[in-house]
């Protein structure tokens, strides 16, 4: 019994002897061996298993794939003095482990010297160039809408010679001539977002209302002309209806008016003498009322047939 537990504790000195002295590189790491913290040899970047003095080598893993790197948003002057937030984002990777581990030592330190020299380039690039490179990337002609009616012409036309795109390539070249003295390898910059601080987009949102509320004005006014038109055009038509309506009748009752009279006067014409009796009595219907005073002689033709009744 005391042989089997002898042996068990040999076995398990030689397996934990062995995890100490044994060690495995990944496909995504690359490793750096230090002894008492000063590194040994050369960084180990291929996959394999590798032998270490148990107990006083350390191994030392670092990723081999390309990294992201986000930065904060940054408050930025141009060259023609517009203030705006640009944030960035870039990729890079580990290409010299051994300077990387003797600069930076570890992720977190290299992510804050990459704040630094990204930020940095990104600002003295932007201060270098007019608002109108930062915000375009062609020369593409603008299509004119209301919108833009409101806008300079010359920030609507003007003409840029860097653009957007190359500022951000000068940025990765002066990052990317500085990051190897930390062992880093900086492969692309790009521009995230642009935009105003808050002050100026302030400003820029009063500027639109401002806009919007004169295309609605200029909407309003047309819409007004145009009902104006419309209700004149009415008026017109109503007035030269009225007018034909009033021509047709005023011709229908000048005919009525002939026809009743050339019957009147066929009728009358049949016997004058009581054509002249009913006038008479239509006369003195008119004439002749309760508080009437006349004063005629006795031979006045008004009284003929008062006097003659046949």
């Amino acid at each position: 019994m005391r042989s089997l537990g002898a042996l068990l504790i040999v076995a398990l000195a030689l397996i934990f002897l062995a995890g100490n002295t044994l060690y495995i590189v990944h496909e995504p790491e690359q490793v750096i061996i230090t002894q008492f913290g000063k590194p040994q040899g050369k960084p180990r970047t291929d996959p394999n298993i590798y032998v270490k003095v148990p107990f006083i080598q350390k191994v030392n893993r670092f990723d081999k794939r390309w990294l992201a790197w986000d930065g904060d948003p940054n408050q930025v002057p141009t060259k023609d003095k517009k203030y705006i937030w640009v944030d960035c984002y870039a990729r890079w990777r580990i290409a010299d482990p051994l300077k990387y581990f003797q600069v930076v030592r570890n992720e977190t330190l290299a992510q804050s010297r990459l704040d630094d020299i990204i930020d940095g380039e990104t600002r003295n690039v932007i201060a270098s160039y007019d608002l109108i490179e930062v915000v375009r990337a062609t020369n593409r002609t603008f299509e004119v809408t209301e919108e833009l009616k409101g806008l300079v012409q010359t920030e609507v036309g003007a003409q840029i010679k860097t653009g957007r795109d190359q500022l951000a390539r000068e940025i990765l070249e002066r990052a990317a001539a500085i990051t190897p003295d930390f062992g880093i390898e900086l492969v692309d910059v790009r521009f995230k977002r642009i935009n105003y601080i808050e002050s100026v987009q302030k400003k820029v949102y009063e500027r639109m209302i401002a806009e919007r509320k004169r295309i609605a004005e200029q909407y309003r006014s047309e819409g007004q002309g145009k009902s104006a038109e419309i209700r004149g055009q009415m008026e017109r038509e109503l007035k030269k209806i009225r007018s034909e309506a009033y021509r047709t009748a005023q011709e229908l009752r000048g005919k009525a008016d002939g026809e009743s009279t050339r019957i009147y006067a066929e009728a009358y014409n049949r016997d004058p003498s009581f054509y002249a009796f009913t006038r008479s009595l239509q006369a003195w219907e008119k004439s002749l009322t309760s508080d009437t005073q006349m004063v005629l002689t006795t031979d006045a033709e008004f009284l003929r047939y008062m006097k003659q009744p046949r």
